[in-house]
């Protein structure tokens, strides 16, 4: 559709009156040249609220009512939302994920979507209506709602943007953009005005809490631009999209770090064809993501596995591994929650040799122990003691001179 734009809201551009009436004005405005599609996440720390109340009942939320439950934080948004506009004079009309045609899988609290049919959408647009769409939900197989985990709200949006077609997916924060490091981390961080789909997709697979590396994917397969912004300003923030030519003049454009890992190790495990799809099929089957893997040179037919998880899913991932480790007659399992994962992103690297080499250099100055490596052709990633987090962020920034353009 021309001249339509998707614009989402996170939860604390909405967390009071005041936010909903001033995200209320900046649609408006947006909604006097243009046919707008709005998605919102719940007020604030809802879904937290939510979360810890239902674990307040039942130290096991059954999935399908926890979804119930976090669907309502949304809901809460898109009513309070409609409301604020139509008091401007505007028409609008709120949907949920059901009502705007996303379907689901069946894996609940963390469901992928399968398709999007924007029927009603569409039909509402037709009528000069602003449609506000609750994010992070839609209906499964068993036409139940299910949600769809974390950095739902942005998956809605640009899948949205992309059955619509779009011509952008505005994503609406408390920051101005997409910076080369964590400004609460670093002081001089920069806002980067322009970032290209793979480079993002990294930051966000390793740790930059921007943006979640699902929406990112969906953006880039069917050529979404995003242009991340605040909430609470005019300023351009940061235009997501292809490669430019003149990207890989810039070596590293940005470093990210991940608190939420865990370290895992499997001990003497039998040295034969086959135990590595057991171990990581066991883990997979549960949806149980698995990031960094290191497997140890085989000693007498034995070696050591090693891999990182979510310290979401460490507890259940520490049970089935000791189901595994007996059936196959592996040893020990030893884990690390002191951990963090630090990580340094750009197209640059490709081109330009010895920036690993650069990076364990100034470790091994700051004597910063690294714990594993992983590398892709525009990423390198170390797993270092999580209380060097910090140190090691504002050191590679400074070494890199990601502080100027």
């Amino acid at each position: 559709m021309s001249n339509l734009f998707v614009m989402k809201f996170g939860g604390s551009s909405v967390a009071d009156s005041d936010k909903i009436k001033s995200v209320a004005e900046r649609i408006t405005k947006k909604a006097e040249k243009n046919r707008v599609v709005v998605v919102v996440s719940a007020p604030g720390d809802t879904t937290d609220d939510l979360i810890e109340k239902a674990r307040s009942i039942s130290r096991s939320p059954d999935p399908r009512e926890l979804d119930m439950l976090l669907a309502t934080g949304e809901m809460q948004s898109i009513a309070l939302l409609s409301m604020a506009i139509k008091s401007k004079g505007f028409d609008a009309i709120s949907l949920t994920g059901p009502q705007a045609g996303i379907y689901a899988d069946n894996v609940h609290t963390k469901a992928k979507i399968k398709k999007i049919r924007p029927v009603k959408i569409i039909q509402e647009l037709k009528k000069d209506k602003i449609v506000i769409v609750a994010g992070f939900q839609g209906i499964n197989p068993n036409d139940d709602i299910a949600t769809l985990g974390r950095g739902g709200s942005d998956l809605t949006a640009v899948a949205l943007a992309a059955a619509l077609k779009c011509r952008a997916c505005e994503i609406y924060t408390d920051v101005k953009g997409v910076y080369t490091a964590d400004p609460r981390v670093v002081r001089n961080a920069r806002k980067l005005n322009k970032i290209s789909y793979d480079e993002m997709l990294e930051l966000a697979g390793v740790g930059s809490q921007v943006m979640m590396a699902r929406s990112i994917e969906v953006a880039k397969k069917f050529n979404v631009t995003l242009h991340v912004r605040s909430t609470f300003s005019g300023e351009t923030g940061t235009i997501i999209t292809k490669e430019a030519s003149n990207m890989e003049d810039v070596v590293v454009s940005g470093i990210a770090y991940d608190k939420n890992e865990a370290k895992v190790s499997i001990c003497d495990v039998p040295d034969r064809p086959g135990i590595a799809a057991k171990i990581f099929g066991t883990l997979a089957k549960k949806n149980i993501n698995v990031d960094m893997i290191i497997q140890s040179a085989a000693r007498e037919r034995y070696n050591d596995v090693s891999f990182t998880v979510s310290k979401n899913d460490l507890k259940n991932a520490i049970l089935l591994l000791k189901s595994v480790a007996k059936r196959l007659g592996a040893g020990p399992i030893i884990f690390d929650k002191d951990v963090a994962k630090i990580s340094i992103v750009g197209i640059g690297m490709r081109s330009h040799p010895g920036i690993a080499a650069k990076m364990f250099r100034v470790f091994a100055e700051q004597g910063i122990n690294i714990h594993m490596i992983s590398t892709s052709e525009i990423k390198i990633s170390c797993i270092i003691s999580r209380k060097d987090t910090k140190k090691a962020v504002r050191i590679l920034h400074k070494k890199f001179n990601l502080s100027h353009t």
